[in-house]
């Protein structure tokens, strides 16, 4: 059963990963919006897809409070974000690893903690 909702977590975040990328292009590009106010639409965007298809599609959740919930998602989403950026930032300063593979691994890790804190805390199953 974890390893379905494993599955389905990767297929929501990855959702969400294309709603991120397009809302941020759509404000950057069309809207002419700053880059860092598109990104952060883009994030915001990503972050309420991905709370609303985890809760119903990965965990079956049926907590009514809503927004107690949302904030806690939004919680670990944004610890997720910051470990995303430290760690990259710090592989990067202390190998020469290419960007992009350390992202990748980076991501990897990262997602790891996602799950664990959203199954954990967000949906306590």
């Amino acid at each position: 059963m974890d390893f379905i909702r494993f599955i389905k977590f990767g297929l929501v975040g990855f959702s969400g990963l294309l709603i991120d990328f397009s809302v941020t292009w759509i404000c950057k590009e069309k809207l002419q919006l700053n880059k860092y106010v598109s990104n952060g639409f883009g994030f915001l965007f990503g972050v309420v897809n991905n709370y609303f298809l985890n809760k119903y599609f990965t965990f079956q959740n049926n907590d009514h409070h809503l927004a107690a919930q949302f904030l806690s998602f939004l919680l670990v989403s944004i610890i997720g974000f910051t470990l995303n950026t430290a760690l990259l930032y710090g592989l990067q300063k202390k190998t020469k690893i290419n960007f992009y593979v350390c992202k990748a691994m980076v991501t990897v890790l990262v997602f790891v903690w996602n799950f664990a804190a959203n199954s954990w805390y967000t949906f306590k199953i």
